[in-house]
């Protein structure tokens, strides 16, 4: 992770210029530390640059009954793989939705039970219950537990951290100027255009398979797909990304 470490603190004084609405430009919002910190320390991770033209799809919030399906089979029809944060009480609900993610390749994360944002107000061992208990409703429906953590709207902090890491979770946020806001439905050319117009090698894309109404994820994701395909892009899971990092710090020794 040498390298992305390096190219993360080079980038982090231009990044802390973006403003987002659900995710933040988060540095102090809950934490008395920025983004250099965290990243230098291994501790939550952004994005992953690279010379590979690698990028991850996330969805958070889901599954839903309606929109995860249809966005399942898109990624089958271009042979993307991503990363889905599901909220525990859905999981619940819906554990045929999460199977078919983890059966068709993709990543299952976690995304705490209820969506409770983890201001440093909340106790640890309310953190605790939140996080255990998507970690055994993803189990029960795929046989593994989640490897990933995503704080609902990006808040965290030491406390929060400390928890997370206790629980044997690495912490993902998501590039700051790939936060395409569908969950706001700013319109299909807005969300299109903020992932096209900003990609870049390494990016993790911010994405919902549930939001409040009718959704234009879906819409904005067949366009999106095709066009990074052709480009030469290809769609792997978080860990994949991490994963495919390491191994290339490591053959630089």
């Amino acid at each position: 992770m040498r390298a992305y470490r390096m190219a993360a603190a080079l980038a982090v004084l231009a990044a802390l210029l973006f403003s987002t609405g659900s995710g933040l430009p988060f540095a102090a919002a809950e934490a008395p530390y920025n983004r250099a910190y965290y990243e230098s320390r291994g501790e939550v991770v952004w994005e992953v640059p690279g010379n590979e033209k690698l990028v991850a799809l996330t969805f958070d919030d889901g599954p839903d009954p309606e929109d995860t399906p249809r966005i399942l089979e898109l990624l089958k029809r271009y042979g993307a793989r991503a990363t889905f944060f599901v909220m525990g009480k859905k999981a619940v609900q819906h554990p045929d939705i999460v199977r078919r993610e983890a059966l068709e390749g993709h990543e299952v994360a976690n995304h705490t039970f209820s969506h409770l944002v983890l201001r440093r107000s909340v106790p640890s061992g309310r953190i605790r219950e939140e996080i255990v208990a998507t970690q055994e409703a993803v189990a029960a429906a795929t046989g593994q537990a989640p490897q990933l953590f995503r704080p609902p709207e990006g808040v965290f902090d030491p406390h929060v951290l400390e928890v997370i890491k206790r629980e044997g979770l690495q912490t993902i946020m998501w590039s700051w100027h790939q936060d395409t806001h569908d969950w706001s439905r700013p319109g299909v050319n807005r969300i299109v255009k903020t992932v096209l117009g900003h990609i870049r090698n390494g990016d993790i894309i911010l994405m919902h398979d549930y939001v409040h109404g009718p959704t234009q994820t879906v819409d904005a994701l067949a366009r999106i797909l095709p066009k990074l395909t052709d480009e030469g892009y290809r769609f792997v899971t978080v860990s994949e990304l991490l994963n495919r990092s390491r191994l290339v710090d490591k053959n630089n020794d």
